[in-house]
Parts: structure tokens; C-alpha cells; sequence
């Protein structure tokens, strides 16, 4: 069944390509075909296109449709084209013509744009909520670990003191700048396309503002050319966010399978965390976090692919546009299960509190020590000089001991300042805490 059959099939071969698997994608969108369609009735029922009889029967089928998806036995028929089809045909084999009434005022540019809208929107805050838990846990281990410290690096050269707490809460914090761009892509995503029909709008009296409130839009795709455009828009902004949220992700996957390496030994796992070698018995391996680097790697060519299909499309409505679900679904699956792994992995890992011990980060320490001669009165210059010639010589011996005190520093790391940053993000994504 095809919403727009005319009286003949098309083609098998023809239909098998076009449709691809955008059947089984579509299945996902099945409860907001069903949410934007109880908004359109009511719409209709508003401006005399549908009696209050006809509405109240509508709504009944739509709420039986609705219970269907929630039990998990919703399906798109063999023959029936996409979801849209698929619920109209439910209807209309339940109640007749009257089921063939709810599509007036709509076309399927409108009807899968206000779809994937509400799915956006409801997939952004499953997904912030995803990452605040991974955030939760970066903060709860700055602060456990924050008197621990450990090298940083420049060039992977040993350059000046860091700490573990530093470290958890680096990632803490970038998290917010990500998520930034995931609030973008929600206020993108939540404006309400429905009544742009193909793109040209409906010459019916729809009422675009009932609809909006309707579905909880606080506003709506005024300009109806604009919000047909809007498709590939709101999936490039939101397949930027996820590529961003992987690029932290992924770096920090990095720095783990790095400080587990025997050369550096910052942290390490329990055995049954790791994997083994086949011929060397000693090997455990970050296979995890190599898994979701390499994941994460993948994510980030997200925004290219959505621009390579959508960067020369003319304008209006072009049947390429189905291939983006094919790109954006699985990876709004994947961006959420790889922050999960880490927040599972997180729980286990185990700190080495004796890092700078090591003789071999002495250096760590030569800048405390010019900072500390410049603090007690001899210039900069000399300061640096002195140390510098210490270290030459091989006299240089480290105090060991570090007075961070600034915003953002070893002593001072603002947690609960970069935890008030997250939550009014996720406030404006109406995600609580």
C-alpha cells in the first residue's frame, strides 16, 4: 500500500531500492507518527475538517495504535510502503473512510519531518542524560583523586605537575562545551514543521498554532519552504553534537589505553576488565577503551557524511533525504552506548596514588621551584636560570611540593562551578538531575 498509488504498481526492483531498509528505521518513528497525527485530528475537528463524532472515533483508533507500538507487536506489513502507510492503513481497516480522513492538510515531507522532530528531541535528552551520568562520575573521581599527582605532558614530554582529580575533571568540564552543541541541535530540532505539507504549505485554514502547542513545540518552522529545509539541517547540527561528544570521548579512551601501558602505569583495571594474549601471559589489554576509541573515531565523520548527502540537494523535498536516518539512527544508538561503557568501566578503575614517586618525574617539579625563588624575591630571569643550570649539572633536587591555589588549578579544581554550568544545560533540554 502506497499513500500515493494512482492505480498501478511500480516496479518490484525499482520499489526494493527506493525503499531499501527505511521499513525497519521507520518502525523507530512509529509512536511520533502516532503523537503528530492525534495533534493534526484535533486540528482538523478545529477548523470544521473533521466532526467531533469522526475526532473522538479518530482518537480512539490513534490510542489503540499507540498501545500496539508500547506492547511491541506494532509492524509494517508486507506491501505496506512506511510507517505513515502503515498507520493510516490500521485506521482505515478499523473504521473505514473515516481512516482516510487524517492525512488531509498533511503530506509525508511534513508528516516524517515532525516525526524525526519529536524523535530528536526526545533522543537529545535520552542522550544528555546518557553523558550527565558519565559527567557525575568524571566529577566524583576528580574529587576522590584530586590530592593524587601525576605528570602532565607537552610534546609527551614530562613538562609540569598535573594530578589525577585535574585530569577526571578536564573531561568534566569539556563535557559542557559538548554539550553546548547538543542543546544547539534540541532548540533546532524542537520547532514544529507540521501544516508545511510538501514544502508549500495547504491552501485548508490549518491552524499551525494549535499544532504546536499540541506536540509541546515553543515554536514552531514559520516560513514553509524554511522548515522543508529543515531537513538535513537538524540532523547535521545534531550529528555534529554527537561527533563532538565522541571527539571527548574517544580522547579520553586514548589517555586510558596510555596510562595503562607499563610504561607509564597511572591506572589500571581488574583482570576480568582486561583481555589476555594468546602467547604472552603477562598482557592485559584496554580492548574496551580501544573498542570505544575506535567507535568514537567513527562517530566523528558523522557531520561529513550528512554533508556529503545533503550539501547539493535542490531545493524542496528530494527522496535522498531518506538516507539520513540510515546514518543518524544507529549512531544516536552508539554515541549512548559507548558513554555507557565508560560509566560501567569508570566504577572499576583503580588509581596508582604513588605516581611521581618515580624518580624519572623529577623534572615535574623544576617549575615550582622557579616559581617558588621568584615568590621569595629573585627575578624570573634568575630564578630560571638557576634551576636551569641545577638541572644541567645534575645538582637539581626537587621539593616535591606544590601550592596551586587559583581557579581551576591542582588545589582549586571548581567542581561545583562546572557542575552549575551542566545543569542549566540540561535544564534548557528539560532533563533533570
Amino acid at each position: 500500500m502506497q499513500l500515493w498509488n494512482k492505480g498501478f504498481e511500480p516496479d518490484r526492483l525499482i520499489e526494493e531500492f527506493t525503499v531499501g531498509n527505511d521499513r525497519e528505521l521507520d518502525l523507530r518513528l512509529a509512536p511520533y507518527d502516532v503523537q503528530g497525527s492525534l495533534a493534526h485530528i484535533k486540528m482538523l475537528e478545529s477548523i470544521g475538517m473533521l466532526t467531533k463524532e469522526e475526532l473522538t472515533k479518530l482518537t480512539e483508533g490513534l490510542q489503540e495504535i499507540a498501545k500496539v507500538i508500547d506492547d511491541g507487536e506494532f509492524v509494517i506489513e508486507e506491501g505496506v510502503e512506511d510507517v505513515h502507510s502503515q498507520v493510516e492503513f490500521m485506521l482505515t481497516r478499523r473504521l473505514g473512510d473515516i481512516g482516510k480522513k487524517i492525512h488531509a492538510g498533511r503530506s509525508r515531507n511534513d508528516q516524517v519531518l515532525v516525526d524525526l522532530k519529536l524523535m530528536f528531541r526526545h533522543q537529545i535528552q535520552l542522550i544528555a542524560g546518557t553523558v550527565f551520568e558519565t559527567f557525575r562520575k568524571w566529577q566524583e573521581l576528580s574529587d576522590k583523586y584530586s590530592d593524587v599527582l601525576m605528570p602532565g605532558y607537552t610534546h609527551l614530554q614530562i613538562a609540569m605537575p598535573s594530578s589525577m582529580g585535574l585530569w577526571f575533571g578536564a573531561y568534566a568540564e569539556t563535557l559542557v562545551d559538548d554539550m553546548q552543541m547538543l542543546l544547539a541541535a534540541y532548540h533546532i530540532a524542537n520547532q514544529n514543521p507540521l501544516g508545511s505539507a510538501a514544502g508549500y504549505g495547504s491552501s485548508f485554514p490549518l491552524d499551525r498554532t494549535m499544532t504546536t502547542r499540541l506536540l509541546e513545540f515553543p515554536t514552531m518552522h514559520y516560513n514553509v519552504v524554511a522548515a522543508q529545509i529543515s531537513r538535513g539541517k537538524t540532523e547535521r547540527s545534531l550529528a555534529m553534537a554527537i561527533a563532538s561528544l565522541a571527539s571527548t570521548l574517544g580522547h579520553f579512551a586514548m589517555d586510558v589505553c596510555l596510562w595503562m601501558c607499563g610504561n607509564f602505569g597511572f591506572i589500571s583495571f581488574p583482570d576480568e576488565f582486561t583481555t589476555g594474549s594468546s602467547i604472552m601471559p603477562h598482557k592485559k589489554n584496554p580492548d574496551v577503551f580501544e573498542i570505544l576509541r575506535g567507535k568514537c573515531n567513527r562517530l566523528q565523520a558523522l557531520p561529513d557524511e550528512v554533508g556529503y548527502l545533503v550539501g547539493n540537494l535542490p531545493l524542496g523535498y528530494n527522496r535522498d533525504l531518506q538516507l539520513l536516518k540510515d546514518i543518524l539512527f544507529p549512531a544516536m544508538d552508539t554515541i549512548r552506548e559507548c558513554f555507557d561503557m565508560c560509566t560501567f568501566m569508570l566504577g572499576h578503575i583503580q588509581v596508582n596514588n604513588h605516581i611521581i614517586e618515580d624518580s624519572r618525574y623529577d623534572y615535574l617539579f623544576t617549575v615550582e621551584d622557579v616559581n617558588r625563588l621568584a615568590a621569595e624575591g629573585m627575578p624570573f630571569r634568575d630564578a630560571y636560570r638557576k634551576i636551569g643550570m641545577q638541572v644541567q649539572d645534575g645538582t637539581y633536587v626537587p621539593t616535591r611540593s606544590v601550592h596551586h591555589t587559583h581557579e581551576g588549578s591542582i588545589g582549586n579544581l571548581c567542581n561545583d562551578e562546572i557542575l552549575r554550568k551542566m545543569l542549566v544545560v540540561l535544564s534548557e533540554m528539560g532533563v533533570k538531575e
